[in-house]
């Protein structure tokens, strides 16, 4: 896997010597995208599925890049042999320099701000009804600190699965 800057992506962008894949969440595609990325969320990424790319460069890319190399990385693993570009910085590097972006006008959190806001609603509700109704609610507290333990652990975190499949990120 290769990284690639914004700069360097618009210019094969418009020598139209690039295939570009977005492996963002549907509603993040959706609210903001560069033009000609096809949609492929990390979580279904195959060789299989890829666009034709035939004589193009192939860029992955994300928000800010992990998710990027890791689908670069899930596609390696597939074939070695594929010759891959991570976007360095994802789609806020290319925001960043000032390029052009699809946008629909449509809002939605990011998917990782969205489990944030959920925990932290959570353990403070936790917190609050342990104080003044029940000491057993401290267990949501701890709960969701074990979650985020093995979230920061393993790189899981179930609470994002389930939240990417809300309604609102469709």
């Amino acid at each position: 896997m290769q990284s690639v800057d914004a700069k360097t992506l618009n210019d094969w962008l418009e020598q139209k010597k690039v295939a570009l894949v977005d492996v963002r969440e549907p509603s993040e595609f959706a609210s903001e995208s560069i033009s000609g990325a096809t949609l492929l969320p990390l979580g279904s990424i195959k060789k299989a599925i890829l666009p034709p790319h035939a004589d193009k460069n192939l860029v992955i890319y994300c928000r800010k890049g992990g998710r990027g190399a890791s689908a670069c990385k899930k596609l390696l693993a597939e074939d070695p042999s594929l010759t891959l570009y991570n976007l360095e910085g994802g789609i806020e590097s290319w925001m960043k320099e000032g390029l052009p972006l699809q946008r629909s006008g449509r809002k939605v959190l990011p998917l990782d701000r969205q489990v944030q806001l959920i925990i932290g609603l959570l353990v403070l509700t936790g917190s609050l009804l342990g104080f003044f109704v029940s000491p057993w609610y401290f267990l949501l507290t701890g709960f969701f600190g074990a979650g985020l333990t093995v979230a920061g652990l393993t790189g899981f975190c179930g609470l994002a699965r389930v939240v990417a499949h809300a309604p609102w990120n469709r």
